[in-house]
């Protein structure tokens, strides 16, 4: 398969959002009985939505998370405060519906896609997808963690379920990932992206004490420096210190954006994953939304360069895609507001009243 030629194929395919839907969603929003822009966010949900799928009313009918697991070797350099093994342990549990994102998912309606991509060990089950590019990266401390035509084909992987996904009627996706060592190569791809030191990028992921700590930045720094990607190639940054699962959930953004589905970014990984597809095709930011602000500090830093906002802020830091369902929820709270609220006229209310008020300007500070 020539991957640079599909890939190509893919980032043409992704088109600008629809303006004029976009502009008939405000219209219908400033015509809702309410004073102008009070549903805040919402509102600009549901003229995104618009401009999205080119419909001024929308509705989710099928929701999904897909979940790219993969090993990561930098966690040989002690990165990781858990086992690699867990990566395969909790791949297995997405199945038994027992981690955070199974429970979460299951709540919020929503259908998981696993997918193993490059998970370190042969698992075999027969709801996960077996679209494995190699056992696990290379050691990006060492040298780079996959090769070229590796971290195209993982990106391809991710398109390839997302469009899976949408064939089976979903039409809001969520990228999750699960993979030991994987806020490690999601922090070296951000100091490659942004020139960034390691004190803004690399947080504590799991959970280390402040020696573990301090040597993860090192060795992120170190890998960083070795390899030294192209910053304004996304995928030899990939290929260089990146991961199989956060170039296969850069597909998931592409597929979306080209098949004009909405995507839910969840916390640190898929963000640097987002910014990844948002410069191989910038189009495909006007497809993406943010679920939860995460608890590692260079998730903040992501979400600048996408210049993207979070929905909610849980003080989460679990991964996996676990924001993705309470984001859906926010996004359907949208849909069913510009449907079934009524219009002034609807309402017989007189709106020249709005002539005489300026809109106001809350406070949104909440004391703890």
């Amino acid at each position: 398969m020539n991957y640079t030629a599909e890939l190509t194929q893919l980032i043409k395919a992704v088109k600008p959002a629809d303006t004029e839907a976009i502009a008939k969603a405000r219209e219908r929003l400033d015509n809702l009985a309410k004073p102008p822009g009070s549903l805040g966010v919402l509102e600009d949900i549901a003229a995104r939505l618009a401009g999205i799928t080119g419909q001024v009313l929308n509705t989710i009918n099928k929701k999904a998370v897909i979940i790219l697991s993969a090993d990561n070797g930098v966690v040989e350099e002690g990165v990781a405060s858990a086992p690699q093994s867990v990566t395969y342990a909790q791949t297995l549990n997405f199945m038994r519906g027992v981690t955070g994102v199974a429970v979460l998912a299951k709540q919020a309606n929503a259908s998981l896609y696993v997918v193993d991509v490059g998970i370190n060990a042969e698992i075999s089950h027969p709801n996960i997808i077996n679209r494995k590019v190699r056992m696990g990266t290379g050691n990006m401390r060492k040298g780079p963690a996959m090769t070229r035509e590796e971290a195209m084909k993982a990106i391809l992987v991710g398109a390839e379920v997302a469009e899976m996904a949408i064939a089976d009627g979903c039409d809001l996706l969520g990228a999750g990932e699960m993979g030991i060592g994987n806020t490690s190569t999601s922090s070296a791809l951000l100091m490659a992206l942004t020139g960034c030191s390691a004190d803004l990028a690399v947080g504590r992921g799991a959970g280390l004490d402040e020696a573990a700590f301090a040597h993860k930045k090192r060795v992120v720094t170190e890998a960083v420096a070795l390899n030294n990607p192209d910053r304004s190639d996304p995928v030899d940054l990939l290929a260089k210190v990146g991961g199989l699962d956060i170039a296969a959930m850069t597909g998931v953004y592409l597929a979306a954006a080209k098949n004009r589905v909405p995507v839910v970014i969840d916390g640190f990984i898929s963000a640097v994953a987002a910014v990844l597809a948002f410069r191989l095709a910038p189009d495909s930011l006007s497809y993406m939304f943010g679920s939860h602000l995460s608890e590692e500090p260079g998730y903040k830093l992501a979400m600048e360069q996408l210049g993207l906002a979070a929905m909610l802020n849980m003080r989460m830091r679990l991964g996996e895609g676990s924001g993705c369902p309470l984001g859906f929820s926010i996004i359907e709270f949208a849909c069913a507001m510009m449907n079934h609220m009524a219009t002034f006229e609807e309402a017989s209310i007189d709106s020249e009243y709005l002539d005489q008020i300026d809109e106001i300007s809350f406070d949104q500070t909440v004391n703890p």
